[in-house]
């Protein structure tokens, strides 16, 4: 039943892509919005079997067929259902399905061959995250690990007749191969240390030994799966292809940022959770990068102007906050802001292609503005959007990030405590900015459209004459039409729901999320004695997610309620504090933006050009490269030595037949003459011997 989960999808990227291009749009689109319902439907009901299951025992293995058996090396092909796959699939499914539903209507325009193109890449791109997901071996993982690196390729420059999309598109490839070559080496040393590649296996060979104290093996092969991570999830120092990726078409930036391809790096942290916890030296690179990079990430969205653009770097910084989850061993708090995440992230850049949708392909927010009455429905499903990754309490942001926030302070990094609480303010300042920028104030569209705007009344009037129904608003702003505006809704409801899965204990709340998620992040049940500080004596400090729930379960660690409480107090003000600051600058006296950045120049440019880490990668990595490609393997290896060495030897050829072809000229005296010679140089031989 499994593979049917990713199955559905796949035969929909299938008919598609083989005879799209001879069906209409609506079945192109109905076909594929359907193969997403189906797997969607399919992962419910796997989901509800899993739930059915003893705790302790909710793993369900499929095995279709072994594909490689050479010696001691086995890589059965095995899907693997447990909670936390199960939870993943109902995202990638559920959240993917809204997606497609999105994308009818807004990809419409394309043509009948370019259409059907676009939904068969993104139900390719969903198969391989479900592939990706349901993997019990890393190598089966590496199969939807790579596949999703392909489709992003394809679907960021799906517009590939413009030059920014195709290099985006080669961008997000190329960056993604770095950490993905450090991806493999670290699977040939996982199997050269545990002599297989199956996670659960892996996780009991692991559990019987101590964790790292110095740097060794775990440490290594754990920086090399992390460095793979950094690729696929856009951390430091590999996150530049990300924000890039804004090219291709929104709903595609919904499906990256929200259900695929960046979670997998946290996904992949959350499936080795034993591996990483016995390798305490690269959770601190973890923990630090992490916040390091939401930080980083929190500073440009400040002073983008490109609204998808805020929304990338918002997402950069989110997965910076799951990645200190991650490093500080709150395996489940990270993955339970994955899973709200892909809620409110999802509905605003669903609701920002909405914006662009109606302002005919205009992602400049210094060119909107006032937008909120003529668009209704976009506005507050994205002022939901906007309130819950700001941590407004009552919304699922709330949840997650403060359980994060939690967890850092209480693991004793106090420091990554305060860089995670500057990073809420900074999200809460540039969410708003992004709010009133696009929805307040006077408009600023007008000048710029009356072109699209005239066209856009002469397509009311034919339609009004035709009898057709058209989903202007207003007569020249319109409002999500329904196949839009519904996903929307459902994930503007999402937004708010999702958090009551990890109501915290503070709050009255079991945080059921955790406990839930909790058998996938220690080793299988007879190993489990052995996993470091499970068994700890009372005082003793315990490591990890799986350490807390343990703790808690016999009473010897107990959540400070008042902590707790105290943390959640500061992190709401702080999201309010940042709300206050946007309203006061971009709402009340706009006229402060532009006097700060008038003041502040220098500042105001280095966070405008992201702190000007793509030229500095350009001048440091690719320059060179280019450079030595160019001087040294082109021009020196393959014009001057191979070329010529084929080249010479040519010459070498030529010459020496022109010399023979002297001595068949056909001439009787040449010939006597060259006999003449020869005798005298034979007798003269024989005299000088």
């Amino acid at each position: 039943m499994l593979a049917l989960i990713p199955l559905f999808p796949f035969i929909g990227f299938i008919i598609n892509a083989l005879i799209g291009r001879r069906l209409s749009k609506a079945t192109s689109g109905g076909l594929a919005c359907l193969a997403m319902l189906v797997s969607f439907g399919v992962a419910v009901v796997a989901f509800w079997r899993l739930l059915g299951l003893p705790a302790e025992a909710r793993v369900i293995d499929e095995t279709l067929f072994t594909w490689i058996a050479s010696g001691r090396f086995q890589a059965p092909l095995t899907f693997r259902l447990d909670p936390l796959a199960g939870l993943m699939c109902l995202v990638v499914t559920g959240i993917g399905f809204l997606i497609h539903v999105y994308s009818t209507a807004y990809m419409h325009e394309e043509t009948d061959h370019e259409y059907a193109r676009y939904f068969s890449y993104l139900n390719l791109f969903a198969a391989f995250m479900l592939v990706l997901v349901l993997g019990a071996n890393l190598l089966v993982m590496f199969i939807g690990w790579e596949g999703v690196g392909l489709c992003s390729y394809l679907l960021i420059g799906y517009w590939f007749d413009k030059q920014s999309a195709t290099d985006a598109g080669k961008k997000a490839f190329v960056v993604n191969r770095v950490g993905d070559m450090a991806f493999i080496v670290g699977m040939c040393l996982a199997f050269a240390s545990f002599g297989t590649l199956d996670f659960r296996a892996i996780a009991a060979a692991v559990a019987a030994l101590p964790p790292e104290v110095t740097w060794g093996v775990l440490s290594t092969i754990t920086l090399l799966f992390f460095i793979g991570a950094t690729g696929k999830s856009a951390q430091i120092p590999l996150y530049i292809w990300l924000p890039d990726a804004m090219e291709g078409p929104t709903p595609v930036s919904a499906l990256i940022h929200a259900a695929t391809m960046v979670t997998a790096g946290v996904y992949m942290i959350g499936r080795n959770a034993v591996l990483y916890s016995h390798a305490p030296l690269t959770m601190e690179v973890v923990a630090v990068i992490g916040v390091a990079t939401a930080l980083l990430a929190g500073t440009i969205g400040l002073a983008q102007n490109d609204i998808k653009r805020v929304l990338a770097y918002s997402t950069v910084s989110q997965l910076g906050y799951m990645f200190l989850a991650m490093g500080v061993g709150a395996f489940a708090a990270g993955i339970f802001h994955l899973y709200t995440h892909a809620f409110f992230k999802a509905l605003m850049f669903l609701g920002s292609g909405a914006v662009i949708h109606a302002l005919h392909g205009e992602q400049d927010m210094r060119k909107m503005g006032g937008l909120r009455r003529a668009l209704p429905i976009t506005y507050w499903t994205f002022l939901i959007g906007a309130l819950a990754i700001a941590g407004v309490p009552g919304l699922s942001g709330f949840f997650s990030k403060d359980e994060i926030l939690f967890r850092t302070f209480a693991s004793g990094h106090s420091v990554l405590w305060v860089l995670g609480t500057a990073t809420a303010l900074l999200t809460a300042v540039y969410m708003f900015r992004l709010i009133y920028l696009t929805f307040h104030g006077k408009p600023r569209y007008e000048g710029a459209y009356e072109g699209a705007q005239e066209a856009h009344r002469a397509h009311d009037r034919a339609a009004h004459a035709q009898g057709t129904h058209n989903h202007g608003g207003g007569g020249v702003l319109h409002d999500a039409p329904m196949a839009m505006a519904i996903p929307l809704v459902l994930l503007a409801i999402g937004s708010v729901v999702a958090g009551y899965v990890g109501v915290p204990h503070a709050l009255g709340g079991s945080n059921r999320i955790e406990t839930f998620l909790e058998p996938s992040f220690s080793p299988p049940a007879h190993t489990a004695p052995a996993v470091a500080g499970t068994h700890a004596e009372p005082g003793v400090a315990l490591s990890g997610e799986g350490a807390h729930a343990e703790a808690d379960a016999h009473g010897a660690t107990h959540a400070d309620t008042a902590l707790e409480l105290t943390l959640m107090v500061t992190s709401v003000a702080i999201a309010l504090m940042g709300i206050g600051i946007a309203t006061l600058v971009w709402l009340k006296r706009p006229h402060v933006a532009a006097a700060l950045a008038a003041r502040v120049p220098w500042m105001h440019r280095l966070l405008l050009n992201k702190w000007y880490v793509d030229e500095l990668y350009d001048a440091t990595i690719v320059q060179p490269i280019k450079n030595s490609s160019t001087v040294g393997l082109w021009k020196g290896v393959d014009v001057g030595v191979i070329d010529g060495a084929v080249n010479g030897t040519g010459w070498l050829v030529r010459g020496s037949a022109a010399g023979l072809r002297l001595a068949q000229s056909g001439s009787v005296r040449i010939y006597a003459a060259a006999f003449f010679v020869g005798t005298v140089l034979v007798i003269a031989f024989y005299l000088v011997r």
